[in-house]
């Protein structure tokens, strides 16, 4: 089974590559590895909301916007070294857009480090850190930089 297979198996279908905000481009390799830019929850061309987390955001939808911005790195990686040469996940970073006070980052990056278990299995399983911080582009609750090895 291809990882294209097991995520039409999961009803999953990868975006369209989001276009960058500023001088970047979404992902780069180098070897046997794909970097990707930090992604956020962009659907559509569309940020699926703005607001800390732990005050306009609640960590259950965080949660889910973490789940699509892993989307949108996995869609990068696509783009240059297509999905069915992922070897495994290496590194998971995510950000949290957290309001004063708010301790929950670990709980919302796992939107993104569980979907990625639930694609790849075993070798989903990654290194990760999950920061909070003050402010994120545009307004973003979440962010998400992803690093793959590939065939």
């Amino acid at each position: 089974m291809t990882w294209s297979d097991r995520l039409a198996e999961l009803g999953i279908e990868l975006p369209g590559v989001a276009a960058p905000l500023a001088a970047y481009v979404p992902a780069v390799r180098t070897g046997s590895y794909v970097y990707t830019s930090g992604q956020l929850p962009f659907v559509k061309g569309e940020l699926e909301a703005t607001g800390k987390v732990g005050a306009e955001v609640s960590p259950e939808e965080a949660k889910q916007y973490a789940r699509t911005s892993i989307l949108n790195a996995l869609a990068a990686v696509d783009s240059i070294a297509g999905i069915d040469n992922v070897v495994r996940v290496v590194k998971v970073v995510g950000f949290v857009a957290s309001a004063e006070g708010f301790t929950g980052q670990p709980a919302v990056i796992n939107g993104a480090s569980e979907l990625l278990g639930e694609i790849f299995g075993e070798s989903g399983i990654h290194a990760r850190s999950a920061v909070g911080v003050a402010e994120l582009p545009i307004g973003a609750p979440v962010e998400i930089e992803l690093i793959v090895e590939v065939k």
